[in-house]
């Protein structure tokens, strides 16, 4: 059973401090690194490129709203073409330090709001499709949602991702918080074991809905990220190896 671990991470801005890249990059397989529209800088995403690199982790671009006050977690108006042509444009500056380091782009992985808008707004996912299929990546998303329909629709590949630090509505919506609270890891890591050996997620009511899981996300702004991640990562390689 091979399953991803993936993480939100070169977030940090000039001197403001964004998650621990360091703790956490051991415990993932996959880097999401801001692309300087909700978070990041040339410095901080040419060092978090350097530091997966170390540690064997692909990198993928973790594309974002124009909206750095607001952490890309505010929806905006943008048509297609304007929004293919936002994250093209981030999608090649993080080309630039990867072509540095030595490596290639792996996937493409929507923030914040563009996720949300990507799941349930057809001229949004297909602005994200846009992109994808200019690079030729695969995309992370939300299994059973609009995107995921619009990339099987064009023949594109799609990773279907579970969040293991974040709750999700009854009605199988992904809650989006403008900061994130601690999680217990032993939640998060029985979560993912959850999603990925039964197909299974209990919402915040403490409904039992399907999901599928082919990628784990933890967040690096959560409070105790690196725990969450060790724990998550364990319980994995448990599942792995029974």
């Amino acid at each position: 059973m091979s399953v991803d671990i993936n993480c939100d991470m070169g977030e940090s801005f000039g001197l403001y401090k964004m998650g621990d890249d360091e703790g956490i990059m051991p415990f993932i397989t996959q880097a999401n690194v801001a692309c300087g529209f909700h978070g990041s800088d040339p410095n901080h995403m040419r060092a978090t490129v350097e530091l997966a690199k170390r540690h064997d982790v692909r990198v993928g671009a973790h594309v974002s709203l124009p909206d750095l006050p607001g952490f890309g977690r505010r929806e905006m108006k943008i048509e297609r073409d304007e929004m293919a042509n936002i994250i093209i444009y981030q999608i090649g500056a993080l080309n630039g330090f990867l072509r540095v380091a030595g490596m290639e782009l792996s996937h493409i992985k929507p923030h914040g709001a563009l996720y949300g808008m990507a799941a349930r707004e057809r001229h949004i996912a297909d602005a994200v499709a846009d992109a994808a299929q200019a690079f030729g990546v695969p995309i992370l998303g939300v299994a059973g949602t609009l995107h995921e329909e619009v990339f099987g629709e064009r023949g594109l590949e799609f990773q279907a991702e579970f969040f293991a630090d974040l709750d999700y509505a009854d009605d199988g919506r992904l809650i989006i918080t403008r900061e994130h609270e601690a999680v217990e890891p032993s939640v998060a890591a029985e979560r993912a074991i959850n999603a990925v050996r039964d197909g299974v997620n209990v919402t915040v009511g403490g409904k039992r809905l399907p999901v599928r899981a082919e990628t784990i996300c933890v967040h690096s702004d959560t409070p105790n990220a690196v725990a969450i991640a060790k724990a998550v990562r364990d319980a994995l390689s448990t599942l792995k190896a029974a």
